[in-house]
């Protein structure tokens, strides 16, 4: 079983960047699809992104173009790279992998 763990959340103005990381530990994070999904105060868990062993990743259309995602197979990290950051964006990012889920950071967009 994979355990997972967020950072890099925190305050971000409109317009900005921020670098989230997901750290994973245990087995089975080479071989599978790390996905990230963020949950706004009050509405539901939406997918963001994921990106496969191979490095084939896939955006969501309300942050294609501003955001990417990666991954680091030799360090068992993820990172989703966030640019010209919106109100919208903010939430709590989760990344999980084969049904494990990290406890999430929180991203505030404000100026």
């Amino acid at each position: 079983q994979v355990q997972l763990v967020e950072s890099g959340g925190g305050l971000v103005q409109p317009g900005g960047s921020l670098t989230l990381s997901c750290a994973a530990s245990g087995s089975d994070f080479t071989e599978n699809v790390m996905y990230w999904h963020r949950q706004a105060p009050g509405k539901a868990r939406e997918w963001v992104a994921f990106i496969n062993s191979f490095g084939t990743s896939n955006i969501a259309s309300a942050v294609k173009g501003r955001f990417t995602v990666s991954r680091d197979n030799s360090e068992n990290t993820s990172t989703l790279q966030m640019n010209d950051v919106k109100p919208d964006d903010a939430g709590t990012y989760y990344c999980n992998i084969k049904g494990s889920w990290g406890p999430g950071t929180q991203v505030t967009v404000s100026s």
